[in-house]
């Protein structure tokens, strides 16, 4: 009788201190549509601003405040930018190189380096 006490006391307390997968799937998918929001936000900052040399900052800023939600935001980052730096390459023209630095700052901004790494000199303070 005692080791069914314990056992169930201690499934209890398994329990209690086990992630719940339902919570963390939603986690994931509220953290993944707020990263695509920020992507999304930089994307429109930078047509706004439509300013030389800035489409790097752009990059790392959106992945950046994407990656910063958590895992999901950090997913969708990661694949939002991968989809259109493949579909840039293929069809804008601007070439390979481009594309590097352009996942080159996306990386930064992913992993929580600082975008104003990339901020071109008198770009508003609004951005």
């Amino acid at each position: 009788m005692k080791f069914y006490n314990c056992m169930l006391l201690l499934s209890l307390v398994l329990c209690v201190s086990a992630q719940n997968w339902f919570t963390d799937a939603g986690s994931f998918i509220r953290d993944a549509y707020r990263g695509a929001g920020d992507m999304w936000r930089a994307y429109r900052d930078m047509r706004e601003a439509n300013y030389k040399n800035s489409d790097k900052y752009f990059h790392a800023r959106g992945n950046y405040d994407a990656a910063q939600r958590g895992p999901g935001g950090k997913w969708a980052a990661k694949v939002i930018s991968d989809a259109r730096e493949g579909w840039q390459s293929d069809v804008s023209g601007r070439g390979a190189e481009d594309t590097r630095q352009d996942q080159e700052a996306n990386a930064w901004g992913r992993s929580g380096g600082d975008p104003n790494r990339y901020r071109p000199e008198g770009l508003p303070s609004k951005y």
